[in-house]
């Protein structure tokens, strides 16, 4: 059964096989028993919709992907995901009120099966059991890639033996932790804390920290402190604007965002005016 996957846009992490296609009307010779759109981003369902009028003549089509709302199930390497992306859980206990990922896929991890990958995209792998995150890291110790955790890890989860297990990874994985509201500084510094003594510094780019901006009542000059909090914590911050369903940003915040989201310009900017990360001078 051929199954032809539609994308309103390209991003890294999009498939890129024979029968994936990026915001294009069918072919001549496309033929196909089914036709999947995937929309990830709110904003493009108007777009995915037009795209599923179209290929309609091609093959019965549907409509699914996170924007959608649809419930995650069994994870398919590469289906609509690059070859190296995994999801090995779905769902999240937190229930963050900027955040669909427990709208969508439930308010408790739900442990899948484990497929080969080095990006992990859970919602929240911490909330997952003893079992299923060390048998996750047993996975990651057998590819051939650094492990990055993109996904994200709770900082206020992470326990020693957690970073017992990132320090058994070689290389040493690429870690995402998040600060997003003020009750999340506190467990934010001490999982900074545990991963600094255990080799993670900002000056490897290896420590890296979301960090929600520009929602109502947000300015920049707020986030721009809240940046520098993780800074001084010893990660590297990448802001992440709050871009409603139109996928909009606030005025002026898409400039200001990429101040904060690219390491190399983060760390050009303060070395130029302000000394370096560390607080050393220039």
């Amino acid at each position: 059964m051929r199954i032809i996957r539609i994308f309103p846009r390209r991003t890294r992490a999009t498939p890129t096989d024979p029968d994936v296609r990026i915001g294009t009307q069918p072919g001549f010779t496309d033929e196909a028993d089914a036709v999947q759109v995937s929309v990830a981003f709110t904003w493009d369902i108007p777009a995915a919709e037009r795209l599923a009028a179209v290929w309609r003549h091609v093959a019965p089509v549907t409509i699914g992907g996170p924007a959608m709302g649809t419930r995650g199930e069994e994870f398919v390497p590469g289906r609509f995901l690059r070859p190296g992306y995994t999801i090995t859980s779905r769902g999240c206990p937190e229930r963050c009120w900027f955040c669909s990922a427990w709208k969508r896929d439930g308010a408790e991890a739900r442990e899948l099966p484990i497929r080969d990958g080095w990006n992990v995209l859970d919602d929240n792998l911490l909330a997952c059991s003893e079992t299923h995150i060390r048998a996750v890291f047993a996975m990651l110790a057998r590819q051939s890639h650094r492990a990055e955790f993109t996904g994200g890890l709770h900082a206020a989860q992470l326990q020693d033996w957690h970073v017992n297990l990132l320090a058994s990874l070689k290389p040493r994985p690429v870690i995402f932790l998040a600060y997003d509201e003020p009750r999340d500084l506190e467990p934010f510094r001490v999982a900074c804390s545990l991963l600094g003594r255990a080799g993670w510094t900002a000056a490897g780019h290896l420590l890296r920290s979301y960090v929600l901006a520009g929602y109502r009542g947000d300015t920049q000059e707020a986030a721009e402190s809240r940046c520098r909090e993780v800074l001084a914590a010893g990660a590297t911050p990448m802001a992440m604007v709050y871009r409603g369903p139109d996928g909009q940003y606030p005025d002026g915040w898409h400039q200001w965002q990429r101040r904060w989201a690219k390491p190399a310009i983060i760390h050009a900017q303060h070395r130029a005016g302000q000394g370096s990360l560390f607080g050393e001078q220039p």
